[in-house]
């Protein structure tokens, strides 16, 4: 076998007296994907950013991280910056923030080939024609545009197309799909592959999304708390898992299939009923064009699609964020379009909504315990709130003793179950939960999921569930909304359209979904090929 690229050894980072990172030792090989996987906290990203020497001031590193036999741990200055870009590209999670909105992209990719290269503007910016080109987009209106301007999917390849700009051995793709609809990160791991084919580029991919390892690594390292506990490859690691907690990882997997059949037939009658609703952005763009659906008072309907599809703008609509062009919208018998201001009021009061990112969602400089019982304040109940809020976090499985800490001091899934505390803290008849696990960890995401599905059973809530994680859906919903450009393309049952979907653009969907299995996700990749070909 070749020499390593990559090779860590004994590497430990501390932050002050914690230790963030203990003893950890893998290699990388030139050529191959090695996926570096474990919760939040175990020190994923902390060892990847070390490479870079993008840790902060406060951070110690001892141990060796050699490439190409050079340690980079000994490595500052200008020889430093030669590596970042130079040597090692970097893809970070979010492509919108890791781009400057300012400036077009093709300055911004013309200033990163002069940053490192002696050439003209000119010059530049046929490298960055090439670069664009090579992931696959159309350059000569890329390179005019602005970030706002692309779409997700579009702005990650950019961000792709920067990291490769000076030819590097090693990418490093932290969580790289994770903000991405099922379609758009199905062609960013096959760009990715194609690149480590086409260019021999080694990656070294950080990511809690296990379908994602499935699709794409040929090596897995597991961290647990810092740690190694497992090394192995791919194939070898879903088959027979030797850890404890490589197991639990793997248990706590979502994969289309596995999920619950839900009701077929609602219960109840309908909570919500929208018919012909048709919304309309300035400059004449149709988000939503004649959507109608209902949800049933005691069930969860599903809404997916690609970004794009009009999803959260009917979310948004519900709650009266966005006023609806044309149709119909009731939420418990109120005309939205016809009703007064304090039926209107009444209607947001039965309503509550759970929030994709709960570190972003709840006020850092509040108590959680105030963060619950906002909704009680701004509706006016007078009184002492401290009764309800015990009785919100008990609901959602946390110690009601924990009222006086603040955000900062919980894990993403606690803050998130303090999200879901607050959302039902009116005790409403419509819960909005949108992408409300999309941000967590499998194991995380499997709890707040099961939380949910327990509140939903026990308060017999509607819920509008809106996710681009298909097999999410299909665990939590009775029925299933696909959207594609602001129209349904199909509805049913969720075992019904996920498991046997009869519309060309949910069977893409559904193609594209990964699962935590190698084998079967290169038969489904294959499938998804054949599809979109």
């Amino acid at each position: 076998m070749a020499d390593a690229l990559l090779a860590l050894r004994d590497v430990s980072i501390r932050f002050g007296d914690t230790e963030a990172v203990r003893d950890v030792a893998f290699d990388v090989f030139p050529g191959e994907v090695v996926a570096l996987v474990g919760e939040s906290g175990s020190g994923k990203s902390v060892t990847a950013l070390s490479l870079l020497g993008l840790l902060p001031d406060t951070a110690t590193v001892t141990g060796s991280a050699t490439l190409s036999g050079r340690d980079l741990y000994t490595v500052d200055g200008d020889a430093l910056r030669a590596v970042r870009g130079g040597e090692i590209g970097m893809v970070f999670q979010e492509p919108m923030s890791a781009l400057n909105p300012v400036f077009r992209i093709g300055t911004q990719l013309v200033d990163a080939v002069r940053a490192h290269r002696k050439v003209s503007r000119a010059q530049a910016r046929e490298r960055a024609r090439e670069l664009l080109e090579l992931v696959e987009l159309d350059a000569t209106r890329v390179l005019r545009s602005y970030p706002h301007e692309l779409s997700g999917g579009q702005l990650q390849r950019v961000v792709i197309a920067a990291a490769l700009v000076h030819e590097p051995a090693l990418l490093i793709a932290d969580e790289p799909t994770t903000a991405l609809d099922v379609t758009v990160q199905a062609g960013i791991l096959q760009l990715l592959r194609s690149l480590r084919d086409r260019l021999g580029t080694a990656i070294l991919l950080v990511t809690h999304d296990m379908g994602v390892v499935a699709d794409l690594a040929d090596r897995v390292v597991v961290l647990r708390e810092g740690r190694v506990v497992e090394q192995n490859t791919a194939t070898g690691l879903f088959a027979a898992p030797k850890a404890d907690y490589t197991r639990e990882l793997l248990d706590s997997v979502l994969s289309l299939g596995s999920g619950s059949p839900g009701k077929a037939v609602p219960e109840a009658g309908p909570l919500v009923s929208v018919r012909d609703l048709e919304v309309t952005y300035r400059g004449g763009v149709r988000a939503v064009d004649g959507v109608s659906l209902t949800i049933a008072a005691d069930e969860v309907l599903g809404l997916v699609g690609e970004s794009g599809s009009g999803k959260s703008t009917i979310s948004s609509v519900l709650t009266g964020l966005v006023a609806l062009s044309g149709g119909e919208v009731r939420i418990a018998g109120v005309d939205l379009a016809r009703a007064n201001a304090r039926q209107r009021r009444e209607v947001r009061r039965q309503i509550g909504v759970v929030f994709q990112n709960p570190a972003s969602a709840l006020n850092p400089r509040a108590t959680i315990g105030a963060s619950i019982a906002e909704p009680l304040v701004v509706h006016g109940e007078r009184g002492d709130h401290r009764a309800r809020v015990a009785e919100l976090l008990e609901a959602v499985r946390l110690d009601p003793g924990w009222s006086g800490r603040y955000p900062h001091e919980l894990s993403g899934g606690q803050r998130q179950r303090v999200g879901i505390a607050r959302a039902l803290a009116l005790r409403p008849r419509l819960l909005i939960a949108d992408e409300p696990t999309s941000a967590l960890d499998v194991s995380v995401q499997a709890s707040v999921l099961a939380l949910l599905a327990d509140l939903q059973r026990e308060l017999a809530f509607a819920c509008l569930f809106i996710s681009h994680d298909l097999a999410v859906v299909e665990r939590v919903a009775d029925r299933v909304v696909v959207l594609h450009q602001g129209r349904v393309v199909e509805e049913g049952p969720v075992a019904a359209v996920l498991g046997a979907p009869k519309q060309p653009y949910t069977r893409r969907l559904v193609a594209a979904a990964p699962v935590a299995d190698p084998a079967r996700q290169r038969e489904r990749r294959e499938a998804w090929r054949a599809l979109t070909s």
